[in-house]
């Protein structure tokens, strides 16, 4: 090895350096193995190795206890100097690669359908970022204070926030496959009122009733009232009714039969999901990293591949 300088530079191994200042610490070669988890005999081959490579002698043998000779007492200077500058320089990497924070505030329903069951997929390929993912409440506009990055459902149009479009399903009527069994008069669009019609404010009925002619396209009345559109698809999947839906929260269930589309009419969704941030937040590259995760994901799930 030669160094900067053009000299012959030959480095001592670090388990020699090890083995000596144990053995010089402790006192003999029995007591540094213990330490070093090693055999007395492999401490000892070790501190011959290092002393062959230095061309001197660091320990004056006394039986079965050493001394240190005067060249020992200068090298053992210099390599506890050097094994305290290599523990530093270890410490300072552990704390160099630190975790970082990303706090992000979600819509119960988006966190549970889509962001939670594909989170590993980040999480894997960045795991020095420790996510946070608190809930908000949209109809009721309430949230934690603070966030790295929200992600909203509405029209897109958030005080003091930049939000950028997730998701844009059309809308369109499922119910369980039990509850379709148990009503076999729902065969067309006018049949609707029939039905329990599940309600949820998120998911207003009256645009999709107007789209499929039905005489009376008012809001349904009665029943219970749901503010949370996770809620409300479950209630359809128990059998409660015919509930409002958008294939990114529900095309699992689709798949697996858990819910069945009733008729073929769909109509576009008047709030979507946003993803936003603070307006006056400095760029962030754990921010931006997430973002640019999280719209590639939703952007593939708009082919039914959530």
């Amino acid at each position: 090895m030669h160094s900067p300088t053009g000299k012959d530079v030959r480095l001592p191994p670090l388990a020699g350096i090890q083995a000596f200042e144990a053995a010089a610490r402790l006192g003999s070669f029995e007591r540094a193995s213990e330490a070093l988890c090693i055999t007395a005999s492999a401490v000892g081959k070790r501190v011959v190795a290092l002393e062959a490579q230095l061309g001197v002698s660091l320990f004056v043998r006394r039986g079965r206890g050493l001394d240190l000779s005067l060249a020992g007492k200068e090298y053992l200077e210099q390599v506890r100097s050097a094994l305290e500058l290599l523990s530093n320089a270890s410490l300072h990497q552990r704390v160099v690669r630190r975790r970082e924070p990303l706090r992000i505030v979600s819509t119960p329903t988006f966190a549970r359908q889509i962001l939670v069951p594909h989170l590993a997929g980040f999480t894997e390929r960045h795991p020095d970022v420790e996510i946070e993912l608190l809930l908000s409440i949209p109809y009721l506009e309430m949230g934690p204070p603070y966030a790295d990055l929200q992600i909203r459902f509405g029209t897109g149009s958030f005080t003091g926030l930049i939000s950028q479009r997730l998701t844009h399903d059309p809308v369109f009527p499922v119910c369980s496959p039990a509850y379709l069994a148990a009503h076999p008069g729902l065969r067309s669009p006018a049949d609707i009122r029939q039905a329990t019609l599940l309600r949820c404010p998120l998911e207003p009925w009256r645009p999709w009733l107007m789209a499929a002619g039905v005489n009376d396209s008012s809001e349904p009345e009665g029943g219970v009232r749901m503010f949370d559109l996770g809620m409300m698809l479950e209630a359809a999947r128990a059998g409660m009714g015919v509930g409002l839906a958008r294939d990114c929260l529900v095309r699992q269930w689709l798949d697996e039969g858990k819910l069945v589309r009733l008729f073929d009419i769909t109509v576009p969704s008047t709030s979507d999901y946003y993803l936003c941030r603070d307006a006056s937040q400095p760029f962030d590259e754990v921010v931006d990293l997430f973002a640019t995760w999280l719209t590639a994901l939703t952007r593939n799930g708009q082919t039914s591949t959530y």
